[in-house]
């Protein structure tokens, strides 16, 4: 798998590459963050810090592309397309924790500050995708039945107070 990416990346879309924008450093994403996992984690163990450097890196792994974009001012249709619905992606995530809370007790702060700093960094992409024109009022309107949905689904469960204990079948014999 791994080397399948690399043959894409470095062979057959190389030409897609242009260098002479992306003049990003990288090293002033990894070197900080590796320093903040290595400071700030839940159990100073190899294993922790590598968990925790990877959750700090996914936060701000979105700051090269939104640099390129900010710089050249443009980007394929299809980038943007896929930048906005991760971002969408990230941004469901407050569901989740929502739940895991409410439902599990669960709260990571670890988990839960890096993905509000990853949120916050794809809402000046959110901003720079509705006022560019690429969100348009006809795709908003196919993500309508998939919103009603979850909500329906979220807010039912939330005020009938349905958990994820209570759509596991019981083992004491009652219902």
């Amino acid at each position: 798998m791994k080397l399948t990416l690399f043959y894409l990346i470095y062979m057959k879309f190389k030409a897609t590459y242009d260098g002479n924008h992306d003049t990003f450093r990288i090293e002033f994403l990894v070197v900080p963050v590796a320093g903040l996992a290595f400071l700030v984690n839940h159990d100073f163990s190899p294993l922790e810090i590598l968990w925790t450097f990877s959750i700090y890196l996914e936060s701000v792994a979105i700051l090269p592309q939104l640099f390129m974009i900010s710089k050249t001012g443009e980007a394929e249709t299809i980038t943007t397309h896929y930048l906005f619905f991760l971002g969408l992606y990230r941004a469901l995530y407050l569901f989740n924790w929502i739940w895991r809370f409410c439902f599990e007790g669960f709260f990571d702060l670890i988990a839960i500050v890096a993905g509000v700093v990853q949120t916050v960094l794809y809402c000046d992409f959110f901003y720079l995708y509705v006022t560019k024109g690429e969100f348009s009022a006809l795709r908003a309107l196919a993500f309508i039945p998939f919103f009603f949905y979850f909500f329906f689904f979220f807010f039912l469960s939330i005020n009938d107070g349905l958990s994820p204990s209570h759509l596991v079948p019981s083992t004491d014999g009652m219902v």
